[in-house]
């Protein structure tokens, strides 16, 4: 499942928002609008996950990159909305494909409507999403997103092929989470920054302040997993193990751990369920992997920070370096 960045409060009252507070309310505006349909069903279960909580941080992304550059127009109100957009469609095709029933506290759509609604009024958004970068109106923008769309997609089925499977590297793991997590908040900045008509140098760091940002919330995301409050996240603490995911934390446990150890989270991913989270989560505090893998979120977000070097002083650039730092201080 993609990472859950969310809060369960108005997206609009985050002291994150607060240095682009006029742009976001522009953002729920054009929401509000490009929701329309004619088919009560697709606003219904739209407007159902999208007004579910959350932070909004991909857009927020948008938001910042192109103010922090300079940017005095109005399209990357446009930008952001349909990044939002993309990212909704995946958390409707995600929670099928992982027959989820609990996001942010709530009623999963799929649970609520059913599996074929859900994938339906996604490829609604996601098409919607299409239609809007027309009216942005810039090629490059729309490269970089339609390539985006292709690598998350390959991220999602490269974490579909590794489910049951305690055999991967973690550099299959990196290359799983820089699709599935990553590279939306990659697009959000690099796009921010394009819209904004940032230098090469400038469209570099902010491509790869995003990707780092991006990596850091979901390592953080598969951490809290074995060691987060479930009612804080909106989900239950060992959702990944009982799908049968093989995240850092297990990787590192069975790495480090005795052989028994590595081979008893070896049957526990292969099989999934929750049988055996006590004597997993057991195993993974003794080891040290959860401290390896906040050691690798951290230096992700440290890496994120010091791309920000390129951008001139502002509330903006200041936001971003939170966003950064808050990354990996989240405890849902």
């Amino acid at each position: 499942m993609t990472t859950d960045t969310s809060a369960c409060t108005p997206a609009s009252s985050s002291p994150l928002h607060a240095a682009v507070a006029d742009d976001f309310a522009a953002v729920n505006r054009t929401i509000t609008q490009q929701l329309s349909s004619r088919v009560p069903l697709v606003e219904a279960i739209s407007g159902y996950i999208i007004d579910s909580g959350g932070k909004r941080l991909r857009p927020l992304l948008v938001l910042l990159a192109a103010r922090a550059l300079g940017y005095g127009g109005d399209k990357h109100v446009t930008l952001a909305t349909l990044i939002e957009f993309m990212h909704t469609s995946t958390l409707l095709h995600d929670d099928v494909v992982d027959e989820s029933h609990l996001r942010r506290g709530k009623q999963t759509a799929n649970d609520a409507w059913g599996n074929a609604p859900s994938v339906l009024v996604g490829d609604f958004l996601y098409s919607r999403s299409f239609q809007m970068m027309v009216d942005v109106g810039s090629m490059r923008i729309m490269e970089i997103l339609s390539a985006a769309t292709c690598i998350i997609a390959e991220g999602e089925v490269r974490q579909l092929t590794n489910i049951g499977n305690p055999s991967i590297s973690e550099d299959d793991y990196f290359a799983t989470i820089q699709g599935k997590t990553a590279q939306l908040f990659e697009a959000a900045t690099q796009t921010g920054a394009v819209i904004a008509g940032a230098t090469p140098e400038q469209e570099e760091a902010l491509t790869r302040y995003g990707r780092y940002l991006g990596l850091a919330f979901q390592l953080m995301d598969d951490l809290l997993d074995y060691q987060g409050d479930a009612g804080a996240m909106g989900k239950n603490v060992g959702d990944d193990l009982a799908e049968g995911k093989p995240t850092l934390p297990l990787l590192r446990a069975m790495a480090k751990g005795t052989p028994e150890q590595a081979k008893l989270i070896r049957q526990a991913i292969r099989k999934g369920g929750l049988d055996r989270l006590d004597a997993v989560l057991e195993i993974v505090h003794a080891t040290g992997a959860l401290d390896d893998t906040r050691a690798r979120a951290e230096d992700m977000a440290a890496k994120a920070l010091a791309q920000l070097d390129v951008l001139p002083a502002s509330e903006f650039r200041d936001t971003m370096a939170t966003l950064a730092r808050t990354a990996v201080e989240r405890t849902a």
